[in-house]
């Protein structure tokens, strides 16, 4: 599969990096021509380089992917486009059985593979036929803009409150860097150090919206946007480091397929 094109787009830089390394394992000879942090540079850069295939966030500041792809079907080469979502199977049923693939976050690299396969034998099939074949139809997007439109959203925390001492305060969930099982408790950390909740892991992952929060062991779950790195140490024992946080959290092997190729 020489010769195709691709674009990244999403306004996570961490998974913008995660999805290249992913793609250059998968499949080589893609030619990356660009990465873009919204909808509007997607355009730009869509425009410009006229790639075969993108790789589209939804949610996204500026412009968001759904809009993005709208504008792109009104270009002479339109791409296919595989559509990344951190919405649950039941919210993307109406991309089944159509042109348009998906993805669900923490991106998995069996379920890449296998978009990967449909995507190249689109590929594959316009090239021999000479076919200008509109890889989606702007009824399409139409639709999927108004199934999320109307979906009524999902309510994540934005504000937790918490013990510390003997008094309590509240804070941003966007300040958190990791929560922590601890007995019967859950402990929050950041900047300001770590405080105590009521509540279990289980039950606030649920509360938390799974593309800021990622689980990376049975009790622990971390901020995406804090990660920096992660590193494996002597014993193959794969740890996590975060931006401005000194702490190292152990990756338990149930869920270091979120970081192989890091």
């Amino acid at each position: 599969m020489d010769g195709f094109t691709g674009l990244i787009v999403d306004d996570e830089p961490l998974l913008r990096r995660l999805l290249d390394k992913y793609l250059a394992e998968l499949w080589p000879e893609l030619d990356i021509v660009g990465m873009a942090g919204n909808g509007k540079d997607a355009v730009k850069m869509a425009q410009e380089h006229q790639p075969d295939v993108v790789f589209m966030d939804i949610r996204m500041p500026e412009m968001d992917g759904l809009t993005a792809t709208r504008k792109m079907a009104n270009f002479e080469k339109q791409p296919l486009v595989v559509f990344i979502t951190a919405f649950e199977q039941h919210a993307v049923t109406a991309f089944e059985q159509e042109a348009v693939d998906y993805i669900l976050k923490p991106v998995e690299m069996d379920r890449l593979d296998a978009s990967l396969d449909r995507v190249k034998s689109r590929l594959t099939e316009n090239a021999r036929t000479k076919e200008a074949e509109i890889p989606y139809s702007e009824d399409l997007v139409d639709r999927l803009m108004a199934h999320f439109e109307h979906k009524s959203e999902p309510k994540y925390l934005d504000w937790l409150k918490v013990s510390r001492r003997d008094s309590i305060h509240l804070i941003s969930i966007e300040d958190v860097y990791y929560f922590k099982a601890a007995d019967k408790y859950t402990t929050v950390v950041t900047a300001e150090g770590e405080s105590i909740i009521r509540t279990s892991i289980k039950e606030l992952k649920s509360q938390l919206d799974p593309s800021l929060f990622w689980q990376i062991h049975r009790g622990t779950l971390v901020q995406s946007k804090q990660i920096e790195r992660v590193k494996r140490d002597f014993t193959g024992r794969m740890n996590l480091y975060l931006v401005g946080c000194n702490d190292k959290l152990p990756v338990s092997r149930n869920f270091q397929n979120l970081f192989k190729q890091m």
